[in-house]
């Protein structure tokens, strides 16, 4: 199986146009959920955040994981120990850069499957706890 697709003179991963399709029908899903996208694919020293968005009042950062099948687990299940620190971290230099520290803060991950150029989709809120020290 050919992991690489030629576009344009640039070699492209197409786990990496899997990934890019999944976190624009995951940002179109929370759009039609009320939800309004500020910002995506943050990125510091940390890590990266896919989508920062706000639902109401609360300020949600969100993991977007896509798969073609559960060959290797559900696409949540990627979202190991090592990637939860990594986001953690990240979501905490976000909400302090941005003196977000008095808002609602939560992290979801959303899960999406896609088969046949037909896209399933999973959020899980409250996917990664905050503390609040």
């Amino acid at each position: 199986m050919n992991m690489y697709e030629y576009k344009g003179g640039n070699i492209i991963d197409k786990k990496h146009i899997l990934g890019k399709e999944g976190e624009e029908i995951a940002e179109q899903y929370l759009i039609s959920k009320g939800y309004e996208i500020i910002e995506k694919n943050f990125t510091c020293k940390a890590g990266e955040i896919d989508i920062i968005a706000l639902d109401k009042i609360e300020y949600v950062f969100i993991e977007v994981k896509t798969r073609r099948n559960k060959s290797y687990g559900t696409p949540g299940e990627a979202v190991h120990n090592i990637k939860q620190k990594h986001l953690y971290k990240a979501v905490k230099y976000y909400v302090h850069i941005h003196n977000l520290e008095n808002n609602f803060i939560r992290i979801d991950v959303i899960e999406v499957m896609k088969k046949y150029n037909r896209f399933k989709i999973n959020h899980i809120k409250n996917a990664i706890f905050l503390d609040k020290n």
